[in-house]
Order: structure tokens, then sequence, then C-alpha cells
């Protein structure tokens, strides 16, 4: 059934919302400009087109995968994955309605929230696997490093790929429960793919990596220092699938039949993982004989409230919020 229509919010300082929005969340890969995704099953229903906002990593394959599947098709749906190399653009973007539905992390989600943005979550996008020693991110380094444990890094330069966000806020985290102190890190915002180079070459002493990097640094003989996402939560929910309160006002069904669709792809990645490591190298640069062994992120069905709620904590003790997290407000 579609969801009660809310009033939309007010949409304060849009100029400003999105010159935050604009410096959120990057991208670490660029898509195959090969890629071709069957339609998946037809089932004769009239298909709505609807555009979802995505960075081409690991992390959105089951959007792949569903549309291969015909999940989306037998909700009568024809899913249109639109690439962006930063999840600031896709917000910038559905604030605009020029895409549909986007993929973001939260935190980013959380700040926008508090900024007046109308944005709120409609589906999970990604978890950690809560095993800190198989995890989708860590906090790598070097072959050699002295360092022990996430207290070690006070005094420290730790790449980030952004900062005030998810990865200098959970790997505060980690290093205040370590009994270390965070304001002693020194964040260093970087790109994902020119992290292990620095790390390799002493230009920062550790870096928060996610997959296929981590698995790279290791290969080459460096090592997961310790796990910030497991620190921080058991399993945190990383990123989520979000549109705007006015999108849903205007398209309740379609956005019903597009969150069951999700639903039932996030089950078939979490369950079918050789699937999930071919589909990968179709849109992203990763190799296959990387994508058959780097570790693969959870992809539980719907929107974690504790995790959630322990992330957006967490940004309001370091900083990155300024206000108690809006977590009601954004799975609306």
């Amino acid at each position: 059934m579609p969801r009660p229509s809310r009033r939309p919010r007010a949409l304060a300082g849009a100029g400003a919302v999105l010159a935050l929005l604009a410096g959120l969340l990057t991208g670490c890969a660029e898509p195959d400009p090969g890629l071709t995704i069957g339609a998946g099953a037809s089932t004769g229903l009239p298909l709505t087109k609807i555009s979802v906002g995505i960075i081409p990593i690991i992390d959105v394959a089951p959007i792949y995968l569903g549309i291969q599947k015909g999940y989306f098709a037998q909700r009568g749906l024809d899913v249109q994955p639109v690439i962006a190399q930063t999840g600031g653009e896709i917000a910038e973007k559905v604030l605009a309605g020029q895409m549909d539905i986007g993929f973001s992390n939260v935190v980013s989600l959380l700040a926008a929230r508090e900024k007046g943005a109308d944005v709120i979550a409609v589906g999970a996008g990604v978890s950690s696997t809560g095993d800190p020693k198989k995890d989708v991110n860590g906090v790598v380094v070097g072959k050699g490093s002295p360092l022990r444990t996430a207290k070690d890094l006070e005094g420290r330069k730790v790449a980030v790929n952004a900062l005030n966000n998810i990865g200098d806020t959970t790997v505060s985290a980690a290093v205040e429960k370590a009994g270390g102190d965070p304001s002693k890190v020194t964040f260093v915002p970087m790109p994902f793919p020119d992290m292990p180079a620095a790390v390799k070459a002493g230009t920062v002493d550790a870096a928060w990596l996610s997959e296929p990097f981590v698995s790279s640094v290791v290969a080459g003989g460096g090592r997961i220092l310790f796990n910030n996402l497991t620190e921080t939560y058991s399993k945190v929910q990383i990123a989520a699938y979000f549109t705007t309160e006015s999108y849903r006002e205007k398209q309740p069904v379609v956005l019903d039949r597009f969150v069951a669709a999700l639903n039932d792809s996030l089950a078939y990645a979490r369950d079918h993982q050789v699937q999930v490591r071919e589909i990968v190298t179709t849109y992203t640069k990763i190799p296959r004989e990387v994508a058959v062994s780097v570790n693969l992120p959870d992809w539980p069905v719907g929107l974690d409230e504790k995790s959630l709620l322990a992330v957006g904590k967490a940004a309001r003790r370091y900083g990155t919020l300024k206000k108690a997290p809006d977590v009601a407000g954004l799975v609306g």
C-alpha cells in the first residue's frame, strides 16, 4: 500500500544545501562504456521510467542484478542507472528533480537534513559485514608500520575520501574507543585510488579504504590496522537509497514498487555472491581476477534505525553534525 502522504518540508537555503552536498561522498571508479544489462523478464505491464543516481562501486551491485533478474520490470519499472562520480552530484540532481532516486552514505544524508534538505531514505543501500577481518572497509597501514592499535593514530596522518563525513567520523569513534584522543589525529582528504600509493610512500601513516583497495594494500605487504565501522557499531548501515519528500508525495505507488523490487534485489545479492562478483566487472574497472577475491559488503533488507542513530550520534560527537541526528525525519 502507498505510504500516507506527508507535507513536504520547506527547502531552507537551497543554495547552501547544494553547496554542502557538492562536497559530500566521492566515488572511486568510472563506468565501463561498453556495459549492457538485460532488461529482465517481460510482464506486459506498461513500464514507468525511473532514474537512479549511483556511483560505480561494488556497493550498488544489487541495482544491476535487480535489473538483470527482472525484479523492477515485474513491478512495471524501467530503472535507468545514472552514473555520477560523487554523492554530492547525485544529491544535487535529486533535489533539483533531475534524478528520481539516489545513492549516498548515511552521514551525508543526515548532514543534508540538518541543512534543511527534504531528503528521505527509502531503502537500504549497503552495510558492513560485522566481521572486522572480512569487511569492505578498513583502516590500513603499510609494510613495516609501527602502528598497532587505533590509539596509535594520535599525532598521525590518516587519509579519508572526504572530511566531515562517514570516514573520519567512524575512525574518530574507534580511536576514542581504544583510549585515544581523536582531536590529535590529522585527517587528509584524498581519493580512494590515490591512497595505496600514499600509504606505501609514507605520505600518510594510515588510510581508511574501501575494496578493492583494501585487498590491494594487503597484497602489497600492508595490513589492516582495525575496522572503524565495527568499532562504531556492530554492523553499520553505510549508505541508503534516497529521494525527496516531495517526490514521495507525487509518486507514492511508483516509490513503493521501487522499494519492493530493491528489497528483492538486495536479498538476491546477499545470497548470490558469485553473481555479484561477476556483475561488478561490467560497470566498474575492477578486473575479474580481483573481483573474485575482494571482500564484499552485506546487503540487508530494510533500514537499520539503530545503526543510523549510532553513526549519527558519532557524527554529532565529532563535529560533523551540529545538532542531534534527525534519524526519524530521514527514515520518514
